[in-house]
């Protein structure tokens, strides 16, 4: 688990969920691991880079294209967050991960998609002060 108190918690949550579905497919059954399995893996390595993009976009409050652009990096990161739940989803129906992991990945997942739309909501408040 990452303790960076500097970073943002939804990227630390992030890491974690990334961590565990790393850790979990690593024993995935072959006919599975280039479908659902990289699917999965390459969707929670999507959601970090998105929220580093949007966290180093520099925004200010007459930069209307620069938060934009942090917007649709966060749109970004929750779609992938959003696709990720979905298809550990399938990976549960066909057998690539058991219903604990699933469980786990879903809960995980959601905790970084509250994150993340305080996050957004966040960014509103200010552009809207």
């Amino acid at each position: 688990m990452n303790t960076n108190h500097s970073e943002l918690a939804v990227i630390t949550k992030s890491k974690d969920l990334c961590s565990y579905v790393m850790t979990i497919t690593q024993r995935s059954p072959k006919q599975v691991r280039f479908t659902f399995v990289s699917r999965m893996q390459n969707l929670s390595l999507d959601v970090i880079e998105y929220l580093y993009r949007a966290n180093d976009t520099f925004i200010t409050k007459g930069d209307t294209a620069a938060w934009r652009q942090r917007l649709e990096f966060q749109h970004k990161a929750m779609t992938s967050l959003k696709l990720l739940s979905y298809f550990s989803l399938l990976a549960l129906e066909n057998k690539c991960i058991i219903q604990k992991q699933f469980e786990q990945i879903s809960r995980q997942s959601v905790e970084c998609m509250n994150l993340l739309g305080g996050w957004i909501n966040s960014d509103k408040r200010r552009l809207q002060s």
